[in-house]
């Protein structure tokens, strides 16, 4: 398939939450409200808790209890801990976390085994103290900050690890506020963001600076049926394109890597196809980032629960077992079929998007 036309052909695909809940606490700042008004005005009942636990969450049928999860927004006040960033190698410097949960319903979800609790969308109303901290942090960092290769991008800040910022925008305002943060900052410094949402027509219009690189998540057409409730590929392609051409520094995430049926000839079109959609656009800055598919023991279990009809490939008489820096294991492709892989890639790359450069392979 080859694209045509630039522009998306429909209108994007909004989230709306069948609850949305306010704590009390985040019923005391002004980002709170105003993301309880957004709400409100799409025609969604927001209740106000009286404290600050969030209820009715539980259901002894794991199943329901994920999608009612699943199904919920809250509004909550960001907890101290999420004001002592953490590194998040190899993609930034800092994690800093606007919210925490996504309404997407991927199959190979990275979040699963990584967050406590039930899957609620958790957003966070306190968003001018977790942007005022991020000066502290500048000029460190053993990512960017420390790297020959990618100092020029200065210290960075991912806001993507444990949610979707642009899925969940036109409910919070937030992604918006903290790239008009970023544009106005006069330092060194560079927000990332990745996505496999395409409502982007608020972002075109901001006072980014270049400081700002949205990237879609993006994979092989055949991979689609993996990633429930978010935008076709086509519509992220093309709200790529509409960003690039608005000045934003642009970026391919390629994940999960899978080895679907006629993987190579799936990789290179879809590479094509973003070619299609980048072509013409002036001052291109575009970077690549390639992450085979991994599991973890937990993760797979969470999952299996989750999606208990998915064929997503989880054998780990397929895979190579690994351990990670801290211990607890992972399983990975099997080394030749990675090898493969990542030189196919690499290569379809360079050949149809010379402009990129290529972040990692992991």
């Amino acid at each position: 398939m080859t694209f045509h036309d630039p522009a998306p052909t429909r209108t994007a695909r909004l989230w709306r939450p069948r609850r949305v809940v306010i704590t009390a606490a985040a019923r005391e700042h002004a980002h709170g409200r105003a993301i309880a008004a957004r709400a409100e005005a799409l025609g969604l009942t927001v209740e106000a808790l009286p404290g600050n636990r969030l209820t009715g969450l539980r259901h002894p049928d794991p199943r329901r209890a994920y999608i009612e999860a699943k199904n919920t927004l809250a509004v909550v006040v960001a907890p101290p801990t999420k004001l002592k960033l953490q590194p998040i190698p190899p993609s930034a410097d800092w994690r800093v976390d606007l919210a925490e949960g996504c309404p997407a319903h991927c199959q190979y979800c990275y979040l699963a085994g990584s967050l406590s609790g039930p899957p609620v969308t958790r957003v966070y109303a306190n968003l001018p103290e977790i942007l005022d901290n991020l000066a502290s942090y500048l000029g460190q960092g053993g990512v960017t900050s420390a790297s020959a290769e990618r100092a020029h991008e200065g210290t960075t800040f991912e806001a993507s690890c444990y949610t979707d910022p642009l899925g969940i925008e036109h409910l919070t305002g937030s992604l918006s506020a903290a790239i008009r943060h970023f544009g106005a900052w006069d330092a060194p410094v560079a927000l990332r963001a990745t996505t496999k949402f395409a409502a982007v027509e608020p972002l075109l219009g901001l006072g980014h600076g270049r400081r700002t690189r949205l990237r879609f998540s993006v994979n092989a057409a055949a991979a689609a049926r993996y990633e429930g409730g978010t935008a076709p590929l086509r519509d992220r392609l093309a709200a790529m394109g509409a960003v690039a051409r608005a000045g934003y520094p642009v970026g391919l995430t390629v994940a999960p890597i899978l080895p679907v049926p006629e993987w190579r000839e799936a990789y290179a079109a879809l590479f094509a196809e973003a070619a299609a959609v980048l072509d013409g656009v002036r001052d291109l800055d575009l970077t690549a980032e390639l992450i085979t598919h991994r599991f973890t023991p937990g993760s797979k279990e969470v999952l299996e629960g989750w999606y208990p009809g998915s064929d997503l490939p989880m054998r780990e008489d397929e895979r190579s077992r690994k351990l990670t820096k801290f211990g607890s294991v992972k399983y990975v492709f099997p080394a030749e079929l990675m090898r493969e892989m990542r030189q196919c890639l690499t290569r379809e790359l360079a050949e149809r998007l010379p402009a990129a450069r290529v972040l990692y392979w992991t």
